[in-house]
């Protein structure tokens, strides 16, 4: 007689890993505020990155609503001048545009 198979079980209730955990609430939802002011430029520096790129809804937690309002703020708020285009990052950089690795390459050496 021929054995029967059985089948996998499904694992639906996965607990754990890397992408698990609560999925943050959006911070203008919550205040009730209906629409993203570009002139509140602390708030909108929240969503920016230090090197001056729009941080994800993933990241920031935004709902998509919000997050397209916020998109448009900063880029008004750049227009204007009160947002940078590009974040305040002076690095010493060599011919290629890489930055230098001075002191990692000096303990190499040694």
């Amino acid at each position: 007689m021929a054995k029967q198979r059985s089948r996998p079980t499904r694992r639906r209730d996965k607990k754990g890993g890397p992408g698990s955990g609560r999925r943050k609430s959006c911070q203008y939802c919550k205040d009730k505020i209906d629409h993203v002011d570009y002139k509140d430029i602390p708030t909108l520096r929240k969503f920016i990155s230090d090197r001056g790129k729009i941080r994800s809804r993933r990241i920031t937690g935004a709902c998509r609503r919000h997050q397209n309002q916020i998109a448009t703020a900063v880029k008004r708020a750049r227009e204007i001048a009160l947002l940078p285009y590009v974040g305040d990052t002076r690095e010493n950089r060599d011919e290629r545009g890489r930055p230098q690795r001075d002191d990692r390459d000096r303990d190499r050496d040694r």
